[in-house]
């Protein structure tokens, strides 16, 4: 019922705007497994099956000489060739070439050859001869291929995916895998956490369990890689645009970077090597071969497996090195010996998740396994002992969970279905600050104040915008954007970070803004932040904003003159920062415009009947889902500027991004307005009543209400990128087109084995028919030696030159064959089809010919076809009979092996030969090839069509049916005074064998029904 529940939140009726390619996929982009999830009309979410019918996808790409190989393919060539196969490619992305993490890379795996990117200071592998590949074109052949799983298993195209990266990717990592979909061609809709998609399937399938009160769970997360764990609180919250739904928010994330089941598979890798060469089989020393440790490493990895559930094994490789087999016993507690520091790290995660949630474990309902690592028994006892609970939750899927919510996090992205609304609200685990320099004095001692603003704090949610603002810059500056506080990252983890210097943002035009603006008041200088839904920081603008006063014009009476506001003076007159906010400031203009009170009133009472008719509350709908907060900075002031700015900054963290809150107060602050204005306007119309005095009204005349207005003007922005620096557009096309080349080779490739493959195919099948029964009935001697003689012929083509052949001549000599062939197949082909053709031919006669019989002994009175009808169809039927016989007496006299199997020459019936588009019938070959079906099938729907069919009966009138009643009457009593005579029937198939009739019904009974007298 759980399943039945989970499956209907997505559409299953689901009506795409665009039928040509509906479907979305997810990436759950491990780094040693993948799997993928569809979604498509029909389909709700389904788990992608590979090539070889498995539901995960190594995560590995082979580059051959003249092929690439994914997958389990991929996977098999590591023992044989290790140098050609790259994996566990997400450790190196994003890094630069100093990075220890990179160092580490190149120990695991010394078969490949890492050098340095002079340009962007990143790794690159050098493959055999020119050929060289960063990490991000390797895995943008894995997407790609990925992609290419899903579409054949949808049987569509995909283009839109969500991917799964892991929590503590950085800044410069999640811009290196959407740098990886672009070369891919794919459409990232977002890149998703894994902890968050594993947190969304489960709150989607338990949907009904989540109520208002808050429920903690904790995801401990085990791949091969890293360890993840993470609080997740699912509670019902209340939205303004669908109610009351689900949400599920992430309040603490903790991580270990090492921790992972590779690391267990190359210590056992490690210790089975030291086996080996404690046997002393050999002189060499086991470790400096390549494909000796890749063998122990696939063997490391099937002993982890079988140690989980066995107390001792016994590992064994054939042929290790030098043609010696391999064989030792290892137990569980020596693999428990070499990973015991491993198994100690594993309540670290657990406790730096609490630690950034604020909670205590008493706090947690549950802790939830997931990863295929945590199917390892010690990593379960360990984890258990450290969060302290009588068992650890296992009901979820630990391979598929984070795909399965990934595509239903596409489903809800994309704009071709609609599922029901579960809220995310996702953390950044790294806090990101801006910092500046700016210049004070201080009893005429000029000095530079380091400044600094956090602008996402740790496990702030994301989406959401930020506006900073400079207030004491009135020329060109620039400023830093960089990472917080880091400090509860370890040394080894801080290390691995890379650079926490983002973007330095140097800013040009804003002296030039001043001079043109010297009479207006500067509100600073507006910096617009977004963190999107994939969490990557984006800088959207810098403007420069001014604050002026200008006369009011005085306002016009009738309506139509405040609707002709020019778009230009409304947005001069709007208040806001962010443009979220204009369809607010322009109800605001428009309410101030109208100060009539016949013109507010009758407003008034058309936004209360609107509303009372479903049309709504007349204010526009504000955004929810993007809070926006403004950080200004404070004016100096003499010995008070260090103290205001530390309590902005505390206020800063203080005050959470309450978007309700912000909301509310714009809405009072448009009432307080709106009650200013009436005031207003009942003052002057109280004063109008008074009746002022003629110098008031001079005075009034001459004084002009002034209204203060915003112009803002777009400030030029130049980013130096600080991390990794993006490649350019060139690097990317040249990329693209590397790619795209590799995958034209491998199609080429394809499609020449495909027809090399349907060569041999035919050669080997065309030669043992050659003694069959069938095909020895219609072909000559001299035919089969012809034709045997040529695929002898082709077959040691095949041997000595058919493999180095082009696909283009092997097309030629398939086609040559098949040529060569064609008659004889087409021979055998009429034989097997001839007697179920003549069946039908005979079938189709003898039953003409017992309706023709029928029809005849219809009585004149009720006779209901025309003789010309009657006679008709019995020409067709004789003229079809003749036609047969004759042809099947000229059959009899040829021979099976000869080209055509009838005489060319032969009358046929005359509709025949009319229904055939051709003017020398009579001359043209009769019924061999094609032409034996369509002339039976032309017979029978010739006799079909010949047949008479009765009239429709149509609606009669009372009388009509009364004398027709009265008829039936008469019939009746005439047919029991003389009843008609037996008559003979004759079979189908022996027409001169008489078979007893049976006893028949009246013939005015079985015509006609029996009708109901008025």
């Amino acid at each position: 019922m759980v399943l039945a529940a989970a499956l209907f939140c997505v559409a299953l009726a689901m009506l795409p705007s665009h039928t040509v390619t509906v479907a979305v996929m997810s990436i759950d982009l491990g780094s040693e497994w993948m799997k993928m999830a569809i979604v498509k009309p029909g389909v709700p979410m389904e788990i992608v099956l590979n090539k070889e019918s498995r539901r995960k996808t190594p995560t590995v790409v082979c580059l051959k000489e003249n092929e690439r190989l994914f997958g389990d393919s991929a996977l098999g060539m590591s023992v044989k060739n290790p140098k050609t196969v790259f994996r566990h490619l997400q450790s190196i992305l994003g890094k630069k070439y100093k990075n220890p993490q990179v160092a580490l890379y190149q120990k695991q795996f010394p078969e490949h050859q890492l050098q340095e990117d002079p340009v962007r200071g990143t790794v690159y592998f050098k493959n055999s001869g020119e050929l060289q590949f960063t990490p991000e074109e390797l895995l943008g052949m894995m997407l790609n291929y990925s992609r290419g799983l899903a579409q054949d298993f949808a049987e569509q195209s995909i283009k839109d995916a969500v991917i799964t990266v892991p929590a503590f990717f950085n800044q410069a990592e999640r811009r290196a895998v959407l740098l990886a979909a672009q070369m891919a061609g794919l459409k990232v809709l977002q890149l998703i956490n894994d902890n968050t998609a594993v947190a969304l399937n489960y709150g989607v399938f338990r949907r009904k369990d989540i109520d208002n009160t808050a429920k903690n769970i904790m995801f401990y997360d085990m791949g091969s890689g890293s360890t993840t764990a993470t609080i997740v609180t699912y509670q019902t919250v209340k939205t303004k645009e669908s109610g009351i739904q689900p949400q599920l928010q992430i309040r603490g994330v903790g991580f270990d970077r090492g921790l992972g089941g590779f690391e267990m598979d190359l210590r056992l890798r490690d210790h089975l090597a030291k086996l080996f060469n404690e046997q002393k089989k050999s002189k060499k020393d086991v470790r400096e071969n390549h494909r000796a440790m890749a063998k122990l490493l696939k063997e490391a990895q099937r002993l982890k497996t079988v140690l989980s559930a066995n107390v001792d094994f016994m590992a064994q490789v054939e042929g290790l090195m030098d043609d010696i087999d391999f064989k030792a016993k290892v137990t569980r507690t020596e693999f428990e010996e070499l990973c015991a520091d491993l198994f100690k790290r594993v309540p670290g995660p657990v406790e730096d998740a609490l630690s950034a949630a604020e909670m205590k474990l008493e706090e947690i309902e549950q802790v939830i396994l997931v990863g295929g690592s945590t199917r390892v028994r010690k990593v379960q006892d360990v984890l258990l002992r450290a969060v302290g609970k009588e068992e650890l939750g296992k009901n979820i899927n630990a391979d598929e969970a984070a795909a399965m919510g990934a595509v239903y996090q596409a489903a809800g992205l994309s704009k071709a279905f609609k599922v029901k609304p579960f809220l995310v609200r996702d953390a950044a685990v790294f806090p990101i600050q801006v910092e500046f320099n700016r210049e004070t004095e201080e009893e005429g001692v000029k000095t530079v104040k380091y400044n600094k603003r956090i602008l996402f704090q740790r496990m702030a949610p994301y989406p959401q915008r930020k506006v900073i603002t400079f207030n004491r810059y009135n020329n060109d500056f620039a400023f830093d954007i960089n990472y917080g506080d880091l400090s509860f990252l370890s040394q080894s983890d801080l290390s691995m970070f890379g650079s926490v210097n983002l973007t330095t943002v140097k800013l040009s035009g804003v002296g030039s803004s001043f001079q043109r603006h010297v009479d207006a008041e500067s509100k600073g200088i507006k910096a617009h932040f977004n963190m999107d839904e994939s969490g990557v920081l984006l800088l959207d603008r810098v403007e420069s904003v001014f604050e002026t006063i200008v006369e009011e014009k005085e306002e016009e009476s009738t309506l139509t003159s405040k609707c002709n506001l020019r778009p230009r003076q409304i947005s001069i007159r709007e208040t806001s920062v962010h443009k979220s906010h204009q369809s607010s400031c322009l109800t605001k203009t428009l309410h101030h415009y109208t100060t009539d009170p016949t013109l507010s009133s009758f407003s008034e009472l058309g936004n209360t009947i609107s509303t009372l008719f479903g049309g709504g509350s007349p204010e526009p709908a504000q955004n929810i889902t993007e809070p926006v907060q403004d950080e200004e900075e404070v004016p100096p002031e003499s010995g008070k500027e260090e103290k205001d700015e530390d309590q902005k900054e505390e206020g800063l963290k203080e005050k959470p991004n309450d978007s309700e809150k912000s909301l509310g107060e714009e809405k009072s602050q448009e009432k307080k307005e709106e009650a200013g204005s009436k005031t207003n306007a009942k003052e002057e119309k109280g004063g109008e009543k008074s009746g002022p005095t003629e110098a008031e009204k001079e005075v009034e005349k001459t004084v002009k209400p002034q209204k203060k207005t915003k112009i803002s003007e777009d400030i030029t922005v130049e980013l130096i990128v600080n991390d990794i620096s993006d490649p350019t557009t060139d690097d990317i096309t040249s990329s693209q087109k590397k790619l795209q080349d590799l995958t034209d080779r491998d199609l080429a490739k394809q499609e020449r084995e495909k027809t090399l493959n349907s060569l041999e195919a035919f050669i080997f099948e065309t030669q043992d028919k050659l003694y069959q029964d069938d095909y020895q009935l219609v072909v000559s001697e001299e035919e089969k030696e012809q034709i045997s003689a040529k695929l002898s012929e082709a077959s040691e083509w095949m041997d000595e030159d058919g493999y180095t052949a082009t696909t283009k001549q092997l097309r030629e000599r398939l086609s040559q064959l098949k040529s060569l062939c064609k008659d004889m197949f087409f021979r055998v082909e009429e034989r097997r089809k001839w007697p179920d053709r003549l069946a039908a031919l005979d079938s189709m006669l003898n039953t003409s010919s017992f309706f023709l019989r029928s029809a005849k002994l219809i009585p004149e009175d009720d006779q209901i076809f025309t003789e010309v009808e009657l006679n008709m169809l019995e020409k067709v039927i004789n003229e079809t009979t003749t036609w047969k016989n004759e042809t099947m007496a000229e059959q009899e006299k040829r021979s099976p092996k000869s080209d055509q199997s009838f005489c060319p020459k032969i009358s046929r019936p005359s509709w025949l030969c009319s229904t055939e588009r051709s003017t020398t019938c009579s001359t043209r070959p009769s019924l061999p090839s094609q032409k034996l079906n369509p002339k039976p099938i032309t017979a029978l729907v010739q006799i079909k069509a010949a047949r008479p069919r009765a009239p429709m009966r149509r609606q009669s009138s009372l009388p009509q049916r009364r004398a027709q009643t009265q008829r039936l009457k008469n019939q009746k009593r005439r047919s029991q005074v003389a009843p008609c005579p037996p008559r003979r029937l004759y079979s189908e198939t022996h027409p001169a064998k008489h078979i007893p009739q049976k006893k028949q019904q009246p013939q005015d009974q079985r015509r006609w029904p029996k009708l109901k007298t008025a």
